[in-house]
């Protein structure tokens, strides 16, 4: 059994979730439990976090999906390098975006979940908490890093918060937003911080 408590004024100790009080009023009044008892990071930052990654998940709408940018990047690129052999760069774009759209339209049979645990993941990733691994395919693919308490510190963990708002401001919440601080903002609001 794994439980998490915060120290109140007075020295008692309250169940942090309700998953940790349904834990508790399982035991009798009087039972004594018997731990190891180590200091997790700050429970508000790491709710605030989480309050911010559901606000990006909440206004970040898929596009695209059946080609992605790497792929367009990639023909894109390679239609440019034939252009300089000779060929007109804009026939050549023109014909590979031709061909991406049939690739696309092939593979718009696919059904694209929005995924939070996925999203979560990209960013950190984005956010530069990564390891990078081999898979057997030779690919090489960011890592996710763990943003566990045991795995993070509070210092730590607020250089991801930063980096993770960066993050999620530039890729979702910028046309949602007037700025970084604005985002903050609300994210405080919806924890009732502020």
């Amino acid at each position: 059994m794994q439980l998490s408590l915060v120290k109140l004024p007075g020295g008692a100790l309250m169940p942090l979730t309700d998953d940790d009080k349904a834990l508790i009023d399982k035991k009798r009044v009087g039972s004594v439990l018997e731990g190891i008892i180590k200091e997790n990071r700050n429970p508000r930052l790491h709710r605030k976090y989480f309050a911010l990654l559901n606000l990006g998940f909440d206004y970040w709408t898929p596009s695209g999906g059946a080609i992605s940018p790497q792929e367009r990047n990639l023909v894109c690129r390679f239609a440019r390098e034939l252009s300089k052999l000779g060929g007109a760069e804009n026939v050549l774009l023109s014909l590979a975006n031709d061909y991406l759209n049939a690739l696309a339209g092939k593979r718009a049979n696919i059904e694209v979940e929005k995924s939070f645990t996925a999203y979560r993941k990209w960013v950190v990733a984005e956010a530069g908490f990564y390891k990078t691994v081999t898979l057997p395919n030779g690919t090489v693919k960011r890592e996710a890093k763990s943003i566990s308490f045991a795995n993070m510190d509070d210092r730590e963990f607020d250089e991801l918060y930063t980096a993770s708002l960066t993050v999620i401001w530039n890729h979702i919440l910028h046309s949602h937003f007037t700025t970084e601080a604005e985002v903050d903002r609300a994210v405080n609001i919806l924890l009732g911080f502020a």
